[in-house]
Protein backbone atom coordinates (compact mmCIF):
# COMPACT_ATOMS: atom_id res chain seq x y z
CA UNK A 1 0.00 0.00 0.00
CA UNK A 2 0.73 3.28 -1.00
CA UNK A 3 1.84 6.56 1.18
CA UNK A 4 2.23 9.87 0.78
CA UNK A 5 5.07 11.87 3.22
CA UNK A 6 4.76 14.82 4.11
CA UNK A 7 8.11 16.98 4.61
CA UNK A 8 9.44 20.40 5.23
CA UNK A 9 11.75 21.82 2.80
CA UNK A 10 13.67 25.14 2.97
CA UNK A 11 11.09 26.85 0.67
CA UNK A 12 8.16 25.49 1.88
CA UNK A 13 5.79 22.12 2.53
CA UNK A 14 5.84 19.14 -0.02
CA UNK A 15 4.86 15.81 -0.11
CA UNK A 16 6.08 12.41 -2.35
CA UNK A 17 4.06 9.66 -2.82
CA UNK A 18 5.47 6.16 -2.46
CA UNK A 19 4.43 2.99 -3.63
CA UNK A 20 4.40 0.17 -0.99
CA UNK A 21 8.47 -1.08 -1.94
CA UNK A 22 9.30 2.98 -0.78
CA UNK A 23 10.05 3.77 -4.56
CA UNK A 24 8.92 7.27 -4.57
CA UNK A 25 6.03 7.47 -7.72
CA UNK A 26 5.35 11.34 -7.77
CA UNK A 27 6.67 14.77 -5.98
CA UNK A 28 4.28 17.58 -5.44
CA UNK A 29 5.11 21.18 -6.09
CA UNK A 30 6.47 22.99 -2.45
CA UNK A 31 3.31 24.73 -0.97
CA UNK A 32 3.71 27.63 1.66
CA UNK A 33 1.40 25.66 4.58
CA UNK A 34 0.53 22.57 5.64
CA UNK A 35 -3.17 23.36 5.06
CA UNK A 36 -2.31 23.96 1.27
CA UNK A 37 0.16 20.98 1.35
CA UNK A 38 -3.01 18.30 2.62
CA UNK A 39 -5.46 19.91 -0.29
CA UNK A 40 -2.70 18.77 -2.59
CA UNK A 41 -3.09 15.64 -1.68
CA UNK A 42 -6.59 15.33 -1.41
CA UNK A 43 -6.46 16.68 -4.85
CA UNK A 44 -4.23 13.67 -5.90
CA UNK A 45 -6.59 11.25 -4.11
CA UNK A 46 -9.09 12.19 -5.91
CA UNK A 47 -7.87 13.12 -9.67
CA UNK A 48 -5.65 10.34 -10.13
CA UNK A 49 -7.69 7.36 -10.07
CA UNK A 50 -10.48 8.84 -13.03
CA UNK A 51 -7.58 10.77 -14.67
CA UNK A 52 -7.07 10.03 -18.63
CA UNK A 53 -3.30 9.46 -19.83
CA UNK A 54 -2.60 11.84 -22.48
CA UNK A 55 0.92 10.48 -24.42
CA UNK A 56 2.65 12.95 -25.16
CA UNK A 57 5.39 11.22 -27.02
CA UNK A 58 3.76 10.29 -30.18
CA UNK A 59 2.76 12.04 -33.28
CA UNK A 60 -0.95 13.67 -33.70
CA UNK A 61 -1.85 12.28 -29.91
CA UNK A 62 -5.51 13.05 -28.29
CA UNK A 63 -5.99 15.53 -26.40
CA UNK A 64 -8.06 14.70 -22.72
CA UNK A 65 -9.64 16.41 -20.32
CA UNK A 66 -8.83 17.22 -17.52
CA UNK A 67 -7.99 15.51 -14.96
CA UNK A 68 -5.22 13.94 -16.71
CA UNK A 69 -2.02 12.44 -16.76
CA UNK A 70 0.34 14.34 -19.59
CA UNK A 71 3.28 11.63 -20.63
CA UNK A 72 6.07 13.80 -22.15
CA UNK A 73 9.61 13.85 -23.14
CA UNK A 74 11.77 16.17 -21.08
CA UNK A 75 14.35 17.92 -22.48
CA UNK A 76 17.47 14.60 -21.55
CA UNK A 77 15.21 12.52 -23.49
CA UNK A 78 13.37 10.98 -20.86
CA UNK A 79 9.71 9.81 -20.41
CA UNK A 80 7.70 11.72 -17.56
CA UNK A 81 4.47 12.61 -16.12
CA UNK A 82 2.41 15.11 -14.68
CA UNK A 83 -1.03 14.85 -12.87
CA UNK A 84 -3.00 17.76 -14.01
CA UNK A 85 -6.47 18.06 -11.21
CA UNK A 86 -9.79 19.52 -12.95
CA UNK A 87 -8.79 22.99 -13.21
CA UNK A 88 -5.66 22.61 -15.10
CA UNK A 89 -3.30 22.74 -12.33
CA UNK A 90 0.00 20.46 -11.85
CA UNK A 91 -0.80 18.69 -8.65
CA UNK A 92 2.06 15.85 -9.58
CA UNK A 93 4.97 15.07 -11.37
CA UNK A 94 7.37 11.79 -11.73
CA UNK A 95 10.62 11.37 -11.73
CA UNK A 96 12.44 10.32 -15.21
CA UNK A 97 12.17 7.12 -16.73
CA UNK A 98 14.55 5.99 -19.40
CA UNK A 99 11.42 3.87 -21.28
CA UNK A 100 8.30 4.80 -22.10
CA UNK A 101 6.74 1.44 -20.54
CA UNK A 102 8.48 2.39 -16.99
CA UNK A 103 6.55 5.71 -17.12
CA UNK A 104 3.02 4.75 -18.14
CA UNK A 105 3.81 1.60 -15.11
CA UNK A 106 4.43 5.31 -13.39
CA UNK A 107 0.95 5.94 -13.86
CA UNK A 108 -0.91 2.87 -13.06
CA UNK A 109 1.18 2.69 -10.07
CA UNK A 110 0.04 6.57 -9.16
CA UNK A 111 -3.68 5.06 -9.83
CA UNK A 112 -4.10 2.79 -8.06
CA UNK A 113 -1.45 3.92 -4.43
CA UNK A 114 -3.23 6.99 -4.25
CA UNK A 115 -6.56 6.24 -3.13
CA UNK A 116 -6.03 4.65 0.42
CA UNK A 117 -2.21 5.62 0.70
CA UNK A 118 -1.83 6.65 4.31
CA UNK A 119 -0.72 10.30 4.88
CA UNK A 120 2.70 10.32 7.02
CA UNK A 121 4.80 13.70 7.94
CA UNK A 122 8.48 13.08 8.02
CA UNK A 123 10.47 13.02 11.25
CA UNK A 124 12.58 16.09 10.81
Amino acid sequence: MGKFVIRKVKTGIMFNLKAGNGEVIATSEVYNSMESCKSGIASVQKNAPVAAVENQTVPDYATEKHPKFEVYNDKAGEFRFRLKATNGQIIAVSEGYKALAGCMNGVESVKKNAVDAKIEEEKA
